[in-house]
């Protein structure tokens, strides 16, 4: 199976035990709609915890190379430094986060979403993952203009792993 396509599924499969997919120990292999639906994308909600489980929300930029998603600390404005930043003191005290792409419509046919559970770590440039974190950098500005004239390369990444996928679309007529 391509690594860059295995994903831990969230449900049972015959002589597997629902935990064993929780933990992650069964790989399943993401179709390429729903890879192109998450690369195609440009906004998504990410969901962390603080080490009580006290969740946070928030709308992020990203980018997903087949396997791993990426989403910089950016240059918009900001009212702390961002090492303390909710989002990343939360991914320090607690690294499962969720990530919510969709589609909404008023006509509820055309309704989707992906959601994609797994870990976080920050990644920061000019370490001994400056190769990741350049590569990330390159697919961001790649993607989002807006970031060619920021300084993400000198800012920290947080970096997802993910362990569990739902896909889910609306019946259409």
């Amino acid at each position: 199976m391509d690594q860059r396509t295995r994903y831990r599924s969230g449900s049972g499969a015959a002589g597997t035990a629902d935990r064993d997919f929780a933990l992650g120990y069964v790989p399943v292999e993401i179709d390429t709609p729903v890879r192109n639906y998450i690369s195609d994308h440009r906004v998504a909600r990410l969901a962390t915890a603080d080490p009580s489980g006290r969740p946070s929300v928030i709308p992020i930029c990203y980018v997903f190379d087949g396997s791993t998603i990426y989403s910089p600390i950016d240059q918009k404005p900001k009212s702390v430094p961002a090492s303390e930043l909710k989002r990343v003191r939360n991914i320090e005290g607690n690294k499962e986060v969720c990530l919510v792409i969709d589609d909404y419509s008023d006509d509820w046919n055309e309704l989707a979403y992906v959601q994609i559970s797994g870990t976080a770590e920050m990644i920061e440039p000019g370490r001994e993952r400056q190769d990741e974190h350049t590569r990330a950098v390159q697919m961001l500005r790649d993607k989002y203009v807006q970031y060619r004239s920021m300084d993400i390369d000198r800012t920290p990444m947080i970096k997802i792993t993910p362990t569990r996928l739902k896909a889910w679309r609306a019946k259409r007529n």
